[in-house]
C-alpha cells in the first residue's frame, strides 16, 4: 500500500509538471507497465483528480479541469514560491485579488511545515515593497492570456495604444513578461507578420479563442530582449546606439532592461541601445551614466553635444586660483 501511495503521488507530480504524457512515457518514468499506469490513473480519478485520456495506439493523459479544485502536490520550493507570490499579490499590479490572495495564503500557511513557514516569513519580513502608480491588470484577463500561451491557441483582442486609439489584433501568444510594474504579452502578430509586445492592461480579449497553432521558436533570452527593446527603445522618437568602454556586467548595474538593451562586445566593452524623446535628452542621459562611450548612431547626436557642453561651461563658476 505504501509503495502504491508513493507511486500515485509521483504520478500526480508528473501530470502537474507538463500538459501531455503518453502512457508509455509515464510507465517509463514510474518503472511500471502501461496497464499499471491505467489503473493508477483510475485511482486518481476516484480521488477527484480529472485526468483526461486520449485514444490511440500510444494513448495519452493530461490533468484537466474539474468541478472542484483537487489537492495540489507542491515540492518545498514550489510551496515557498506560491506563499511569497500570494503575499506579494496583496499589494501588486493585479486588480481585485488582495482579499482572495490572503484567504488562499491562510489555507496554505496552515499546512506549511515549520521549516518552510520560517523561510517565507524571513523573506517577507526583510522585503519592503515600493508601491508605484503602475496600472493594474484584470486577473481574468491575465489568466486567460496565460492559458492561451500555455495551450498554443490563437488570441484576438481589442488593443488600445497610448493615446487611446483601438485596433483589433490577431496573434499567436507566446509568453507573458512582468517587469515589476507592468505585464506584457509577447506574441506573433498575424497581420503584421512579426513579433510584437502588448501591454496586458490595454488588452480586451475576444472569447472564444482561436484554433491551436504550432509554437514558433523563440528562446527565453530572445523574449527578454524583445520586450526590453520594445519598452526601452522602439516606443521613443529617437534611438541611439553606443559603444561603452566598460564591461556589460557593470553597465547592467546602471541600466535595467526597462531602460535599455545591453549587448556584450568583449571583456572590456559593450553596446547600449536606448531610446529617448529627443537628441538633447539622449546626449545628457548617456553622459550622466559615467562611462566613456563612442556614438554609433544617430550621427546627428554629435551636433547637439557641443552646445550642451557650452551651456554647462557657462553655468559653471570660474575656477578658484
Amino acid at each position: 500500500m505504501i509503495e502504491t501511495s508513493g507511486r500515485l503521488l509521483k504520478l500526480l507530480s508528473l501530470l502537474q509538471s507538463q500538459r501531455d504524457w503518453t502512457g508509455a512515457q509515464l510507465a517509463e518514468r514510474l518503472d511500471v507497465t502501461v496497464r499499471t499506469v491505467r489503473r493508477d490513473v483510475d485511482k486518481l480519478r476516484n480521488l477527484g483528480y480529472p485526468v483526461n485520456a486520449t485514444l490511440g495506439v500510444a494513448g495519452g493523459y493530461q490533468l484537466g479541469a474539474g468541478a472542484q479544485l483537487p489537492p495540489l502536490l507542491l515540492d518545498d520550493d514550489e510551496a515557498v514560491a506560491v506563499a511569497v507570490g500570494l503575499r506579494t499579490a496583496a499589494g501588486g499590479t493585479v486588480a481585485g485579488i488582495a482579499e482572495t490572495s490572503l484567504r488562499a495564503l491562510a489555507k496554505l500557511e496552515q499546512v506549511l511545515p515549520s521549516r518552510l513557514r520560517h523561510r517565507v516569513n524571513s523573506l517577507q519580513q526583510m522585503t519592503i515593497p515600493l508601491v508605484g502608480g503602475a496600472p493594474t491588470v484584470d486577473p481574468e484577463v491575465l489568466t486567460a492570456v496565460a492559458a492561451v500561451c500555455r495551450d498554443h491557441q490563437r488570441l484576438r483582442f481589442d488593443y488600445r495604444d497610448k493615446v487611446g486609439a483601438s485596433t483589433v489584433r490577431t496573434t499567436e501568444p507566446h509568453r507573458l513578461v512582468h517587469t515589476g510594474r507592468r505585464w506584457y504579452l509577447v506574441a506573433w502578430d498575424i497581420d503584421r507578420d512579426d513579433w510584437r509586445t502588448f501591454r496586458v492592461d490595454r488588452m480586451s480579449p475576444r472569447i472564444p479563442t482561436g484554433p491551436r497553432f504550432k509554437a514558433r521558436e523563440l528562446s527565453d533570452e530572445d523574449v527578454a530582449r524583445l520586450t526590453s527593446t520594445s519598452i526601452s527603445t522602439s516606443v521613443y522618437r529617437v534611438q541611439g546606439r553606443f559603444v561603452l568602454h566598460s564591461p556589460a556586467a557593470e553597465v547592467h548595474e546602471m541600466v535595467p532592461p526597462t531602460a535599455g538593451v545591453v549587448e556584450p562586445i568583449d571583456d572590456r566593452t559593450c553596446r547600449l541601445i536606448v531610446g529617448s524623446p529627443s537628441l538633447e535628452q539622449l546626449a545628457v542621459w548617456i553622459a550622466l551614466l559615467g562611462f566613456d562611450f563612442d556614438i554609433e548612431e544617430p550621427a546627428e547626436l554629435h551636433n547637439v553635444i557641443g552646445p550642451i557642453v557650452t551651456r554647462l561651461n557657462r553655468a559653471s563658476p570660474p575656477a578658484l586660483t
